[in-house]
Parts: structure tokens; C-alpha cells; sequence
């Protein structure tokens, strides 16, 4: 199956390769590395075909952020998120520390507070 990477806002494809399955296809909020370069999974969609009067699962194609994973990247309750999460500010996402210190690092927050 052919998995399309594609700059997230300008749809320009980035890169193609195969996977064997679904299951090796990443999902958003994952974080993939590619040679030498690393991106962020923001979206995933799903390209069908009708072959023979059925729908087929042709293409994936990734919307994507180029992006390192962060240092301090932590998985917590079945996905990344940035940051401590156990800060009661966290936004508990891969895509956004907190709204009080957005660039962090945690340690360094005045508002640092523990849920």
C-alpha cells in the first residue's frame, strides 16, 4: 500500500514509500523519522478504489509537520504529548507544551503546579 507524506496547508507531496499493512501506517500525534528527516503525523486520510463493485483501500496520505521529536516528548495515556503532563497548565498535546510557557522547558515555569 502506498503511504503518501504531504506538507500539512500546501497538500506538496514530501515523499512516498510502501508499507505491508494498515497497522505500520502512522497515526497523528506520532512522530516519524524518514532518513534524515523527522515529521509530525497531523492528519491521516484514507484513499479508496472500487474494484470488482467493491471499495478498496488503495493510499494513505499523511499530513505532515517537519519536525524533531521534542526532547522532553513523553508518552502518556496512549499518545505523545509535550512536557510534563502531570502539570495541571499542560495542554497534553504533541503540538503544544502549555499556553503559560509554550517553548518551554517545565522546570523553568514560575507557574509549574502539580495535579
Amino acid at each position: 500500500m502506498h503511504v503518501d507524506l504531504r506538507q500539512a496547508g500546501t497538500e506538496r507531496l514530501l515523499e512516498r514509500f510502501e508499507v505491508a499493512h494498515l497497522g505500520e501506517v502512522p497515526q497523528p500525534g506520532r512522530w516519524i523519522e524518514r532518513g534524515e528527516r523527522s515529521f509530525l503525523v497531523l492528519q491521516c486520510l484514507h484513499r479508496y478504489q472500487l474494484r470488482n463493485g467493491r471499495y478498496e483501500l488503495t493510499e494513505v496520505a499523511l499530513q505532515v509537520k517537519p519536525q524533531r521529536q521534542p526532547a522532553d516528548a513523553t508518552w502518556w495515556n496512549n499518545h505523545w504529548v509535550i512536557g510534563d503532563p502531570s502539570c495541571r497548565f499542560n495542554a497534553r498535546s504533541p503540538l503544544l507544551r502549555c499556553a503559560v510557557l509554550p517553548e518551554g522547558p517545565c522546570e523553568r515555569c514560575l507557574h509549574y503546579a502539580c495535579v
